[in-house]
């Protein structure tokens, strides 16, 4: 079959289609004819660190793609519930090929209505989302969000679900034209602003009271003024760190004083088990 390899290189890793074997099935996993699969912004990570450093190991080359969407092709033994010709989408390891291998733990049915493309867009990031939004932060409706980065692939999903449970949400960007776009989608307040002046730019919007929870995709440089912007009891949860930067300051009299709490939410220690259990929960609530 063809398929995107992630290549190390002296200046970072690089594309090359290439023919690769086919995977093969084994027990508890499906096999998936791939129809679309979304770029995420692990795929940028990985390339960055695939750098081939003098005395150090070569980085091993691999197949792009964390999810995909597509037909079960075949099925592994111990597999129920899922059978040749159903419409799926689900996280995986290399979903950049004509065809890849499912965790059938991890596989979700593909709504009619979703275009392939938009299938392969929801199992990584609308799952973490819901992690964050339902699981952890239990948001409810009524109750009004702050996310950061709102035009990033988490930032709209955070948008999309907060609407589905009746929230408002305020977000923030460094472009008025995406947050501008972002009202079709139900965007109820945009904020322009960057690193600099993030906090007043944000305080001037919410006020003294604050809201109920944020989201934040941007790092530890934001965490300060999105510390300040959660209300008495409120939640802060962080996802994605796009800045790069991973410390910040955290004033602990606040933290106490307005009894915060603070989740992280990310896959990436997550044993399979704990990986299934999050793609079920998200189609019992979704």
């Amino acid at each position: 079959m063809r398929a995107a390899i992630m290549v190390p290189g002296v200046d970072g890793g690089h594309w090359d289609i290439r023919d690769v074997q086919r995977p093969v099935v084994t027990t508890g996993h499906v096999l998936v004819r791939v129809h679309a699969s979304s770029l995420n912004r692990a795929e940028f990570r990985r390339l960055h660190t695939m750098r081939v450093r003098p005395g150090q190991p070569t980085p091993e080359a691999r197949t792009g793609g964390g999810d995909a969407a597509g037909e079960v092709v075949e099925i592994g033994r111990d597999v129920n519930g899922i059978k040749a010709g159903d419409r799926v989408m689900g996280r995986c390891a290399g979903g950049f090929a004509e065809f890849a291998l499912l965790d059938a733990r991890e596989v979700m049915p593909a709504p009619e209505r979703l275009s392939w493309e938009e299938a392969a867009c929801v199992p990584i990031v609308f799952v973490v989302v819901h992690d964050a939004l339902f699981v952890s932060g239990q948001l409810r409706p009524g109750e009004t969000v702050l996310v950061t980065a709102a035009p990033s692939g988490v930032g709209v999903a955070t948008l999309l679900l907060a609407k589905h449970l009746e929230a408002k949400v305020i977000g923030t960007s460094r472009s008025a034209d995406k947050l501008e776009r972002l009202k079709a989608h139900g965007l109820d307040v945009g904020i322009v602003t960057g690193i600099e002046g993030f906090g007043e730019a944000v305080s001037r919007v919410i006020g003294e009271n604050g809201v109920d929870m944020v989201v934040d995709n941007i790092g530890g440089d934001v965490l300060a003024p999105c510390l300040n912007a959660v209300s008495v009891g409120g939640r802060f949860v962080t996802i994605g760190r796009m800045s790069g930067v991973t410390k910040g300051e955290l004033d602990v009299d606040r933290l106490a004083e307005r009894r915060l709490h603070l989740y992280g939410v990310s896959n990436r220690l997550r044993s399979p088990a704990e990986r299934a259990e999050s793609a079920k929960r998200f189609l019992a609530d979704l």
